[in-house]
């Protein structure tokens, strides 16, 4: 299943100016008064507001909500994210509301791995509760305490990983909003923050489940080289590739370039399947369908799942490279992009003389199933 945009419903009639700066000072008022019943009650009102404002509101009331995350409680900072979010993809800047978000999102994977951990030790059971199944945080948070006295600090600490679990995945929903920009993919990826994140929520798919949505949204790559070698035409190729998510993406677009660009023979993609990879905003039961064309390798014969994403095509000699052999099997997927708010491309920069494509594909081994 393709990531779903955060999205508020917008209702017919026309903005009003006041409500956004209105709700806002209610918001704020009750995080200084501590008042979790106003906090609730304005956290609605401000969500119409955000509901109804304008692409030039929304610019405003993007890092105005990310500058308040760090002074809200944990539990409604993670639905505060989500509005800043919301924000961001309808035009809020996302570096200026990226920092929160992502300090956020690596706050709560290291809180839920602690929850983990703790349940465990709790003697919780195998299964691990399912918040978004309707499980009980204040059963989790009596178990973990087990009888600790409520105002001690390791009492606060199990309701800050409590919190963190139950809310992991509005904080995954929050930053994929971030991280589906090119600017907040490399500032993190140029601070170490993509990495952590990364590192974090591969430990946490130990434990529980992958977060896929982060977790492609993080690895994305942005003008990537790409080394594509076919075998059976012994030609190899030079591409450059951006924001494309995951290996079915990257199959289209490949036919598109090599077969649509007459660079190998076979049947190309429709025009519809690859703009649907591209930008096209195309809803999930309308995706064209398209048949894949290759057999993804790594020049060590092992295979590059389509189900996986660029980044597992390894670096040799400073740059991925690809082989391509012919598919074993007929398989076909809707076309489109796994993350909608990244637009993806793949583009040829040259073809190998044919020396180059010899020795490159000298140096790579036939599949090893």
């Amino acid at each position: 299943m393709m990531f779903d945009r955060i999205s508020f419903h917008r209702p017919g009639r026309k903005p009003v100016r006041s409500a956004l700066a209105a709700g806002f000072a209610r918001l704020e008022a009750a995080v200084a008064a501590e008042d979790s019943a106003a906090f609730e009650a304005a956290c609605r009102d401000l969500q119409q507001a955000i509901g109804r404002a304008t692409p030039a509101e929304l610019g405003q009331a993007g890092p105005r909500l990310a500058a308040m995350l760090a002074g809200v409680p944990p539990w409604p900072r993670a639905y505060l994210a989500v509005m800043t979010g919301a924000c961001v993809e309808n035009g809020a800047d996302p570096v200026a509301c990226s920092g929160p978000i992502l300090a956020g999102v690596r706050e709560a994977l290291e809180g839920a791995l602690r929850f983990a951990d703790a349940w465990q030790r709790a003697g919780g059971g195998e299964e691990l509760p399912e918040p978004e199944d309707d499980a009980d945080p204040d059963a989790a948070t009596e178990l973990l305490l087990g009888g600790t006295d409520p105002d001690a600090p390791e009492a606060r600490e199990v309701r800050r990983v409590v919190t963190a679990w139950w809310t992991l995945h509005l904080w995954e929903m929050a930053s994929v909003a971030v991280l589906s920009h090119a600017a907040v993919r490399r500032a993190a990826a140029g601070s170490g923050v993509l990495a952590d994140l990364l590192g974090l929520a591969d430990r946490y798919a130990g434990v529980q489940r992958e977060l896929k949505c982060l977790t492609y949204a993080a690895a994305t790559l942005d003008e990537e080289p790409l080394l594509v070698l076919d075998r059976p035409s012994g030609t190899g190729y030079l591409m450059r590739m951006s924001g494309v998510v995951d290996n079915f993406q990257l199959h289209t677009l490949l036919a598109h370039v090599l077969i649509s660009g007459r660079h190998l023979a076979g049947e190309g993609p429709e025009r519809a399947a690859v703009e649907a990879c591209r930008a096209a905003d195309v809803p999930p039961e309308r995706r064209p369908h398209t048949t894949g064309s290759f057999n993804l390798l790594a020049p060590d014969g092992s295979w590059i799942w389509n189900e996986g994403t660029p980044s597992d095509i390894p670096v040799v000699d400073g740059v991925r490279t690809l082989v391509l052999d012919p598919p074993p099997y007929r398989r076909s997927w809707p076309a489109g992009r796994f993350i909608p708010g990244i637009p993806g491309d793949l583009v040829m920069v040259r073809v190998l003389t044919a020396g180059e494509s010899a020795a490159a594909l000298a140096g790579t081994v036939p599949s090893q199933r």
